[in-house]
This record gives C-alpha cells, sequence and structure tokens, in this order.
C-alpha cells in the first residue's frame, strides 16, 4: 500500500461516517476573502474563548470572598497562568472586534435583507450574547472595575423592576450575585451560544453566501470546505496574535475591590453607553442600549430597496454611518473623560 492512498482512505472513512461530502458544496469565489471571512473567524475565536475559559475555570473560585485571591494565585502559583489568561483576555476583545467588523460587513454589503433578514436577527442576538460574556467576565476578575460593573448590574436591575428580577440580589439572597454571573458565564451563555451559532450556520448553508453589492467578474469556484479551511488559517494567526500580547502585556491582576465607590472606567465595548451614562444618568445607559439593539434588529425594516446595489441604500448607509460615528462620538468622550460617580453610593 503506497503512502498516498492512506490519506484518500482516511477520508473515505471518516467521510462515510461523518458525510463530510455535504462540506464540500461550491461558494463563490469572494468568499474567500477576509471580509467574507470575518463569521467564521469569529467562530475560531469563540473556540479558542470556550477552550482557554475551560483551563482557567479549573482555579477560579467564584465566591466574593475568594475570587480575587484565585485570579492572583492563577497568575503566581499555576504554571504559564499568566499567558493562558493573557490569551483568553486579548482573544476576548480580538474576537469582538472581528463580530463588530462582520456586522458591519452584512450591513454594508447589504446581506441582511430577505431572505437573509433571520439570519441577521439571529447575528444581533449573538452580538448580545458575547457582550453578556465580555461583561460578566469582568465581573469574574473581581478587582475595583468589576464590582462597579455588578453594582450598575444591580442599579440597572431595580430599574427593570420585575423584568429585572433575575439580576437582583434578592433574587437568590443566600446565593452571591458573583458567583450566578459566574454560572452564567460558563453554562447559560454558552448555551445560548451553541443554539444561536448552529441557527446562523444552518441558515447559512440554507440561503448561501449572500452576493456582492455590485458587479463582479466571475472567479473560479471553491468549496466551502476550503471556505473553512482558511478561516482556520486566520484563526491559527488570531492564536498568534493572543499569544504574542499575552506575552509582551499580560493582563495584571487588580487590587480587591472596594464596595460603594465609582473610580474606575468600564472596558472599551462599554464607553458608549458610559458616556450616555455620564450625560443622561443610568436611565440613559439603559435605554440608550435598548434604542441600539432596537435599531439594529430594524435594519430589514427599514431597507426594502429592490436592488442590493450601494445606490439604491444610499439613505440607510448614511443612516448607519450616522448610528457609528454616535456611537464612537459617546465611546471617545468617555475615554477621555474623568471617571464620574452615577450610582450615589457615597
Amino acid at each position: 500500500m503506497t503512502r498516498r492512498s492512506w490519506p484518500k482512505r482516511l477520508w473515505a472513512a471518516l467521510d462515510a461516517r461523518l458525510a463530510l461530502h455535504n462540506f464540500l458544496y461550491e461558494v463563490p469565489a469572494y468568499a474567500n476573502t477576509l471580509p467574507y471571512l470575518l463569521g467564521a473567524l469569529a467562530l475560531m475565536g469563540l473556540l479558542l474563548l470556550v477552550g482557554t475559559g475551560v483551563l482557567l475555570g479549573q482555579f477560579y473560585v467564584p465566591d466574593p470572598g475568594a475570587a480575587n485571591a484565585s485570579v492572583r494565585a492563577l497568575m503566581t502559583a499555576v504554571p504559564a497562568g499568566p499567558v493562558l489568561r493573557g490569551i483568553h483576555a486579548w482573544a476576548a476583545d480580538l474576537t469582538l472586534v472581528v463580530v463588530i467588523l462582520h456586522m458591519l460587513r452584512v450591513f454594508v454589503t447589504g446581506s441582511y435583507r430577505f431572505p437573509r433578514d433571520a439570519n441577521w436577527t439571529v447575528g444581533v442576538a449573538l452580538l448580545a450574547t458575547v457582550l453578556a460574556f465580555y461583561f460578566t467576565g469582568t465581573v469574574m476578575r473581581w478587582d475595583q472595575e468589576s464590582i462597579e460593573a455588578l453594582e450598575h448590574n444591580v442599579e440597572v436591575a431595580r430599574l427593570l423592576g420585575a423584568a429585572g428580577g433575575w439580576f437582583s440580589p434578592a433574587f437568590a439572597a443566600h446565593v452571591p450575585l458573583l458567583t450566578r454571573l459566574s454560572m452564567a458565564h460558563v453554562s447559560l451563555l454558552p448555551l445560548a451560544l451553541f443554539i444561536l451559532v448552529t441557527a446562523h450556520v444552518y441558515l447559512v448553508r440554507q440561503h448561501g453566501i449572500s452576493p456582492l453589492p455590485f458587479p463582479a467578474a466571475p472567479g473560479p469556484r471553491r468549496t466551502f470546505g476550503q471556505h473553512l479551511l482558511k478561516a482556520a488559517g486566520y484563526g491559527v494567526i488570531l492564536l498568534g496574535v493572543s499569544v504574542l500580547l499575552a506575552t509582551l502585556l499580560p493582563p495584571g491582576e487588580g487590587p480587591a475591590p472596594v464596595a460603594g465607590v465609582e473610580v474606575t472606567k468600564p472596558p472599551w465595548p462599554f464607553l458608549p453607553a458610559y458616556g450616555l451614562e455620564n450625560w443622561f444618568g443610568l436611565p440613559g445607559l439603559l435605554w440608550g442600549t435598548v434604542a441600539l439593539f432596537a435599531l439594529l434588529l430594524s435594519v430589514p425594516l427599514l431597507d426594502r430597496t429592490p436592488g442590493g446595489e450601494w445606490s439604491a441604500r444610499r439613505r440607510v448607509l448614511v443612516l448607519g454611518m450616522c448610528a457609528l460615528g454616535v456611537l464612537v462620538g459617546f465611546g471617545v468622550y468617555a475615554w477621555v473623560s474623568h471617571p464620574l460617580p452615577h450610582l450615589h453610593l457615597h
């Protein structure tokens, strides 16, 4: 038996059991360009986060009295602990950037239009889930920034009344809210993520890769398997960048938190909401966030143009750029401003 036949035999054996040939359907040439690989790259980042998160979870104690110390022990007593935590932290930032860029690409190319409007809704839910992962991960560090995020969580729950009951300490008074948010981070949110990603991939398979918004010469056809292989290559690059950043700029362990004071600002994804809070108080943070996601969900309803060309969608594109400009503006304002008290905890 020749050496060359082994890959073919292995493929045949796996294909007979896993029906791998179903991933060899044709996709257009532009599907293998980076803008159209961002969704698959985001999936690679999420898989990296799951893997590193499982390892980190072995050393984390989700209790207010021990959480900060367990993070410090991870950074000082666990072999390669700082690098592992750094990979997880930087991969979270990079993956969120990729998710945002993917949604921007979908918006700019009009890929949310019928019949892909349902998948746009799933994508908005995925963005909310990834942000929830980021928020709960921030709280789990249990430093000063974390406890202030948790205190905002409690105050927003009070604003929501009965709708925010699950996020209130009174929901389970004998279980610390940190413990419950940690549980959500490692169980409820991964379950939601699995369901949404499965639905997202299924709908992409059903409707195919969205067309370009402009005429283009046809290129060589590729298979979806090749699309995944190229995405995996970019995933390796994402891992490499995460390792490099974790080595050069490892995340520090913050001091033990002090309740009742506000001296920090939130991480970069939440700076626009923090800017709104500076202007309009806590209701601005809450209802501004609700308005943003309502606007995202309404995009397919606002754009009913018969063609997907940019010229026919000028108004929607301008509206999107204005909304993005407002978000960036509030984020920059929050970034350059001094931390302000909002919760009247003093």
